[in-house]
Formats: structure tokens, C-alpha cells, sequence
């Protein structure tokens, strides 16, 4: 999708990007120099930078700052003059994997990141990356007369019975951030995201814990990487953009969808019995991402990709 230029009024905007190490944020970092943005690409001390090595661009308007979540003077560092956030949370490097634990890391952190914003007298909007883990878990999903959108949250009790780590850390981390963002009177945008489809990613990615009981759902969505990345600077761009918005742009539910993830996750993995091929049950959606898809219609590249 071509990228217009950021508008005419705007002179050469700063805004800093976390963590910019990461799929997304790297990715990010390059489409907003191509919008005419000063980017303030903030990466943890154990962030790999390669990523950000390749981009092209004048080096006036990349700085690339080492920021640690849980180092709130870092966070300041990598916030200063700018305007607009571009919040993600990337597990420490020394604890990866999602447990139980790591609700209390990502919740930490999100408080540091929101209160350094808040005092920060140049941010004006903050652009929050969530997860559709922290909307689609709750005991009562199959029988909301509705489909499930940006107005519905997990519950947190049904996530720790079924040790839905990820899920139970996106909500914390995103409620928490909420609170703060009101009290402090913080301007946060949250875009609750699917299951990116980045080059790196593996079957024991903590989101697709419960992938079955997801697809059965119809439910189990994933978003690409650009459409992500538009889907930010849409809500960050657009002064009418408010509280959560749900991003995908595919949903898995058929089981030719399904076969085929399964193949991307796992290659070595043994193909299913043809029988299977042949299984075409189309499982009904139940998850709806109206409100992003209204406010990116006249977004720059026209809706390419989007769905209902």
C-alpha cells in the first residue's frame, strides 16, 4: 500500500516509536519516515537493531535510542519533543515465554510508559498496541446475541483458570494503561491487534494458546504486517480516533485457512489426511472491526486489504 506524505501543516512532527525492534516497530519506523516524520526509534538494551540497519532514509530524522520499559528515565530520554507515542510491549529478553508472571511485567511496564507520557508536555496522542486476546475470552462468548468488537474484554478470572497467559497480560496491561491514561489525562489510542503474521513467527507464539477453542469461535483472526502499521497511523493521524479499535484483515474459518496456517507454523510438520482437504465447512465470524475499518476508509491507499 503507497503512503501519501504526512499533510502540509505539519512540520516535520517527531514522534517516538517502542520497541522499534521488534516486526512492527521496525516497520513502523520506515513508514512513518516515508510520511515525513522525525522518528525517535526506542529499542530495548537487548534489542536487536538489525531491522532498522536496512531503512533508507535522511539520518536527520532517525535517532535510535536504547529504552528499557522498566527504566523510567530511558523512557523520558526517547520521549523528549515529541508529540506522539507509538507504544509496544516486547517480553525482556531473559523471559520470553508467557507465564503467569508476566502479567505483572507487561502491567509495569505499561504504567512507566503511560506516566513518562504524562509527563511529558509535548505528547499529544498515544497510540497503545494491544492484543484481540485481551477482547475474546469470557465464559459467556458463544452466547453474546453480537459479535464480539472493541466494546467486549476478556475476563480475567477465565484466562487464569485456562492459564491464558497471554491473554490475561494484554488485558491487565491494557486496562492498567487505561486508567493511568484517564487519570493522568493522557490522550491513548488502543489498537487490539490479531495474530501478526511476521516472518518469524512459530507455533509456540503465547497467542495461540487456545487456537482451537478460537477458530471454533470464528473468532481467530490475523492481521498483516503493513495493514497493521497502516492501521496506526490511521488512528494516530485522525483527530476523531477514540478508545479501542479491533485490527485484522483475515479470518481462520475454514479448514483451508486453517491447514494452511498450520503449514506456515509448522513446515516440517506432517500434511493432514486428504479427507481433510476436502472439509470445507465455513464456520461463521464473530468478530467484528467496523469502527477501524469506518476510520480508515479515506486513509492514504485506499481500503486495500480490509475486511468486516
Amino acid at each position: 500500500m503507497a503512503l501519501a506524505p504526512v499533510s502540509p501543516h505539519h512540520t516535520s512532527p517527531i514522534v517516538c516509536v517502542m520497541d522499534a525492534s521488534s516486526t512492527l516497530g521496525s516497520t513502523l519506523v520506515g513508514s512513518l519516515l516515508l510520511r515525513g516524520y522525525t522518528v525517535h526509534a526506542a529499542v530495548q538494551n537487548h534489542g536487536e537493531i538489525q531491522l532498522l540497519n536496512g531503512l533508507s532514509c535522511d539520518t536527520q530524522k532517525l535517532k535510535i535510542f536504547h529504552s528499557d520499559p522498566f527504566d523510567y528515565q530511558s523512557i523520558m530520554d526517547a520521549l523528549k519533543g515529541c508529540s506522539g507515542l507509538f507504544y509496544t510491549f516486547e517480553p525482556p529478553h531473559d523471559q520470553t515465554s508467557y507465564d503467569e508472571l508476566m502479567a505483572d511485567v507487561e502491567v509495569r511496564a505499561a504504567h512507566n510508559v503511560i506516566e513518562a507520557c504524562a509527563q511529558t508536555e509535548t505528547i499529544e496522542k498515544v497510540v497503545f498496541t494491544s492484543s484481540v486476546t485481551a477482547v475474546v475470552w469470557r465464559d459467556d462468548r458463544k452466547s453474546i446475541p453480537s459479535d464480539l468488537d472493541e466494546t467486549h474484554w476478556t475476563d480475567i478470572n477465565f484466562s487464569r483458570k485456562f492459564k491464558l497467559w497471554h491473554a490475561m497480560s494484554k488485558t491487565l496491561a491494557e486496562k492498567s494503561a487505561w486508567a493511568l491514561a484517564m487519570d493522568r489525562g493522557v490522550n491513548m489510542v488502543s489498537v487490539n491487534a490479531g495474530l501478526l503474521m511476521a516472518p518469524d513467527l512459530t507455533i509456540t507464539h503465547p497467542y495461540l494458546k487456545g487456537a482451537a477453542e478460537m477458530y471454533e469461535d470464528g473468532v481467530f483472526v490475523t492481521v498483516s504486517v503493513d495493514f497493521l502499521v497502516d492501521a496506526h497511523i490511521c488512528v494516530f493521524e485522525d483527530v476523531s480516533s477514540y478508545g479501542r479499535y479491533l485490527c485484522f484483515n483475515h479470518i481462520i474459518n475454514n479448514n483451508e485457512d486453517a491447514l494452511k496456517l498450520a503449514k506456515t507454523l509448522a513446515p516440517s510438520a506432517p500434511s493432514p489426511p486428504q479427507s481433510c482437504d476436502r472439509d470445507m465447512k465455513m464456520i461463521q465470524q464473530r468478530i467484528s472491526n467496523k469502527k477501524l475499518n469506518k476510520l480508515m476508509v479515506n486513509f492514504a491507499g485506499g481500503p486495500k486489504d480490509r475486511m468486516v
